[in-house]
């Protein structure tokens, strides 16, 4: 019986291209509903049209679904891989400015010191509302895969007060 992967922020081609091909080269996996959801439709279809060239290509019976609805893309989802860069790449901007202003230099600004405080608060809100989204339409014992930083600080908040089994990852290390 194929799995259901929900991939939050697949937007994102090199994340989601990566893990899709690494997952798909799994023999028992080559199955698998591909749910994948960005707020940026254009993003999205580009990756899906992308990714779906790579499953023909390769003869695999995988499935590909896009949403930009979070509820939909994880509703009976086993997995949920996040992605997601919470308030995109100019908030991230400010993660470096404003602290550097202050005389804080930081070395990227997305994990640790001020910069990544600022990324967390912004993205630990964005995680338990997927969190609650796995709790209420995921299958019952859905796994949460987070990709996105702050890492330590994003998974314990979702194992903390989520209520869901969360795993960081950090693809390629």
């Amino acid at each position: 019986m194929p799995i259901k992967i929900a991939m939050i922020g697949a937007g994102s081609i090199g994340f989601t291209r990566k893990l899709m091909h690494d997952i798909l080269a799994v023999p028992e996996l080559t199955d698998t509903h591909f749910a994948l959801m960005d707020i940026n439709q254009t993003n999205l279809e580009m990756v899906a049209q992308l990714a779906q060239r790579d499953v023909d290509a390769n003869k695999l019976p995988a499935k590909i679904t896009t949403h930009t609805d979070q509820r939909a893309a994880i509703k009976d989802a086993d997995y949920v891989l996040c992605m997601i860069r919470q308030g995109g790449l100019a908030a991230f901007q400010m993660d470096i400015d404003i602290p550097l202003k202050y005389g804080i230099d930081q070395c990227v600004g997305d994990t640790l010191c001020a910069g990544g405080i600022m990324y967390g608060q912004r993205t630990i809100p964005a995680l338990l509302s997927i969190c609650d989204d796995i709790r209420e339409v995921g299958k019952p014992n859905a796994l949460f895969l987070n990709y996105s930083n702050p890492m330590a600080m994003n998974v314990w908040a979702c194992n903390s007060y989520g209520g869901v089994a969360t795993i960081g990852l950090c693809h390629g290390v």
